[in-house]
């Protein structure tokens, strides 16, 4: 027998729905999966692990491709880590020390999102933090799982029709008939929801309406067989509008588009038991149906759009001296900075959705050996050909290294590295990349107008700017670059797009001392927006994801995976 274990600490409400597929590798004859939701992977962490469910179990094979499917709350901004366990099941028993632990799996969920066609291979281990829970197999290749998910269907498609009408019952008596109709979808109780009222054609008995667009969810509740019953009115000033007929039909048949089977008899019930000839208020026809999908965020990313991430750090003299405690650069053997802890905070999510983990880092408001030249858009590797790092850990790396080489000066401009990501960004605006560049400052902008004017011009591009304020300076102007309220502007020019998030670093220092929770909270505020802010870019350009590609079947399968 084999089972899945998935445990998960509390988040917020769900954002997206996503379904598993899990494919693993091994030799062995029977198993047990067992998939781990936690906070943090340290011993530490445990607390937080709540058990999720199983997979099944399947019989004497080295190659179980299981068929239960879960289904987890996907959120961009967060980092959702993964463990899955994998055992050999020797018995009936639900508990987990009755069986032989195989070996386990961490990831991310982003890891998952972000791999190619949202699938990701990676070798079991046979020990890990959680190791003294298990009976391990030291030393011994433990196998292949291979993790796929797909975004649960939650009826994003929008439906365009058009109907006309065709010798429709005359009720005005000075002239013939002003119809309109109004859409009604049918509950589950058997009551009618009205979700769509075309606009009134005035004085015809054979009105074309105008089309119109409705998404699919509120025509049928994604539901493509539940009634869609059309009444058909006559348009009265007073508002006593006189009922022609109804006729029903449903998403289905409309899907059909023009046809003989959507042409339908408008019927007035009380007309009908009176006139013993009555045949009907006359015909309804559909014109026109189109069906046009409403992209999301991860539609992209499973069709191959990276995004790249570019981190900028301030090195003006405001921070302090790196070599005294009081400095904001100050390097704590101990404990990482407020810059390392943001930037980290930032780029451990950001990196899951960038193939190749290779970012570019910059500082701005330095002076630079060996002439003391300053610079606001300098390498942190110190190599201008390829400023480059690799890794989230590259870059700490190398921005220590510059803390040792570099002078602290100013001022505080952030209009060259601005300009620096958007020269990328406007070379790629095909929907395949699309560039976010954080900035860790610590004082009040020198530079705004030309920050401003940055911003507007970047506000075309496929790119977003994150804004981390550190240490306790005021930042009133910093807010005004974040145009949740008022739209940044420039010369008259306002931003097509909001695509500055700002936060303050204090907001999020906990009082207890407990930075991994507080930092997680900073990440998920600061790239909560992205999402949006990369489908404005997307839809303003008209740029469609790329198919994704075709699943992935496992040697030697040949059925293939049914969504439910």
């Amino acid at each position: 027998m084999s089972y899945v274990t998935l445990c998960q600490v509390s988040c917020s409400l769900p954002v997206l729905r996503w379904f598993f597929f899990l494919h693993l590798f091994y030799r062995l004859c029977r198993f047990l999966f067992s998939l781990v939701f936690c906070e943090d992977f340290s011993d530490d962490a445990l607390c937080c692990i709540n058990i999720f469910g199983r997979t099944e179990v399947i019989d004497n094979t080295l190659n179980p491709d299981f068929v239960r499917k879960y289904i987890l709350d996907y959120f961009f901004e967060e980092k959702q880590n993964l463990r899955f366990d994998l055992y050999d099941v020797d018995s009936k028993s639900p508990d987990l020390s009755k069986h032989d632990f195989l070996g386990q799996v961490f990831c991310t969920l982003g890891e998952i999102v972000g791999s190619p066609a949202s699938r990701l291979e990676k070798p079991l281990g046979s020990f890990s933090s959680f190791s003294f829970l298990h009976r391990g197999i030291p030393g011994k290749k433990c196998g292949t799982i291979i993790l796929s998910a797909e975004e649960l269907s939650n009826c994003r498609d929008s439906a365009t029709m058009q109907f006309c009408a065709n010798k429709l019952d005359k009720k005005d008596f000075f002239g013939k008939s002003d119809p309109f109709m109004v859409f009604y979808r049918s509950n589950e109780d058997g009551t009618f929801t009205i979700c769509h009222k075309t606009e009134v054609v005035k004085n015809t008995l054979n009105p074309v309406w105008q089309p119109f667009t409705i998404p699919v969810r509120a025509l049928c509740n994604g539901d493509y067989d539940r009634t869609i019953k059309v009444e058909v009115y006559d348009w009265d000033r007073d508002g006593s509008h006189d009922f022609i007929g109804d006729f029903t039909t449903s998403y289905r048949e409309l899907a059909r588009g023009q046809s003989q089977f959507n042409v339908y008899e408008v019927i007035n019930t009380k007309k009908k038991m009176k006139k013993k000839k009555y045949v009907n208020s006359g015909t309804v026809t559909l014109l026109s149906f189109s069906v046009e999908s409403e992209f999301t965020f991860l539609d992209y990313i499973k069709g191959g759009t990276q995004i790249n991430f570019t981190v900028a750090i301030d090195f003006t003299a405001s921070n302090g001296n790196p070599s005294q405690s009081t400095s904001l650069h100050y390097m704590n053997p101990y404990q990482l900075n407020a810059y390392a802890m943001a930037l980290k905070a930032v780029g451990e999510i950001i990196q899951d959705y960038d193939s190749d983990k290779m970012f570019p880092a910059l500082g701005f408001g330095a002076k630079l050996p060996p002439d003391g030249r300053v610079s606001h858009e300098f390498p942190l590797n110190g190599n201008l050909e390829n400023p480059y790092c690799n890794g989230i850990e590259g870059i700490l790396e190398a921005y220590h290294e510059s803390l040792k080489t570099v002078q602290l000066y100013g001022p505080t401009n952030f209009a060259p590295v601005v300009n620096h990501v958007a020269r990328y960004a406007a070379a790629v605006q095909d929907g395949s990349q699309y560039f976010v560049l954080l900035i860790i400052t610590d004082g009040v902008i020198s530079d705004m107008a030309q920050t401003k004017e940055a911003i507007v011009n970047a506000a075309k591009l496929p790119m977003s700017i994150i804004i981390v304020g550190v240490g306790q300076a005021e930042f009133d102007a910093m807010v005004e670059l974040d145009g949740d309220d008022i739209r940044v502007s420039s010369r008259g020019k306002l931003a097509e797009r909001d695509i500055v998030q700002f936060v303050p670093f204090r907001d999020y220092m906990d009082r207890t001392g407990n930075h991994v929770l507080s930092m997680a909270r900073l990440a998920k505020d600061v790239l909560a927006e992205i999402p949006d802010q990369f489908i404005s870019y997307m839809k303003t350009r008209g740029v469609k994801p790329n198919p994704a590609p075709p699943p992935y079947t496992p040697p030697g399968h040949t059925h293939h995976h049914t969504q439910i």
